[in-house]
């Protein structure tokens, strides 16, 4: 598989094109952002964990019954992906009161929930990726019923085994974002990332932050953080 053109590059990846139909390669950067890109940084190593943890977890999902958009890992910081269109909704997944969802409702961080929760975000920088539920998505256009659906069922299942995994490594799953993209033919897999940058994550025993809200709020040891998830991952 060759790389070729650079099509697209984001906040934390390049994407580029490949001389193979319907495979692109992404490259993950070390570069570290918040709040909508208004706060920017460098996390070292980050690239490299977030890679080969994301391709970890897809193939404990993609064991599980959840189809991803993984082919293959092909360095420690480029792995070759299928092709899908985005659906424009990041899909959030929430434990554990924390962040926004405590700010917005006025309820300590830290506190479980009494259920998982379902939130959609429209996918758009510029307007700070706005709350939205699944009947503005269908008055816009931005997905089908069925789909919605479809992302709605596989969002609890990824929920259900990454929370078992975690905390099989002491790992507490505070809440996660994720996005999904459709194949040509329609299909809808998982797509993007499962990482420190895209998780929040707390040790078990002491409730330490291990993930990207130590970038967020300026609480220090970063690296430290995501260093710390990646060895209990035990990737070889």
């Amino acid at each position: 598989m060759k790389k070729l053109d650079l099509l697209y590059e984001g906040k934390a990846k390049k994407v580029y094109k490949t001389d193979e139909e319907g495979i692109l390669i992404v490259d993950y950067k070390d570069d570290a952002t918040a709040f909508n890109g208004q706060k920017k940084g460098t996390i070292v190593g980050k690239g490299a964990i977030n890679n080969r943890m994301t391709n970890h977890v897809l193939r404990l999902l993609e064991k599980e019954g959840v189809p991803t958009h993984l082919v293959e890992e092909l360095s420690d910081r480029e792995t070759a992906v299928k092709a899908v269109k985005i659906v424009p909704l990041e899909v959030i997944i929430r434990n554990v009161a924390a962040g926004s969802f405590s700010k917005k409702l006025g309820i300590e961080e830290g506190r479980k929930l009494l259920c998982p929760t379902l939130e959609f975000s429209y996918k758009d920088d510029d307007l700070g990726d706005p709350f939205i539920n699944r009947y503005y998505a269908l008055a816009l256009g931005l997905a089908t019923e069925e789909e919605i659906d479809t992302i709605t069922r596989y969002a609890f299942k990824v929920n259900e085994v990454m929370i078992r995994y975690f905390d099989s490594i002491g790992i507490e799953l505070i809440d996660f974002k994720i996005e999904f993209g459709r194949l040509e033919d329609g299909t809808i897999i998982l797509a993007d990332e499962i990482s420190p940058d895209t998780c929040r994550l707390w040790d078990k025993e002491t409730r330490e932050k291990l993930d990207k809200d130590r970038f967020r709020r300026d609480l220090g040891n970063v690296e430290d953080a995501y260093a710390e998830v990646f060895k209990r991952l035990g990737i070889e």
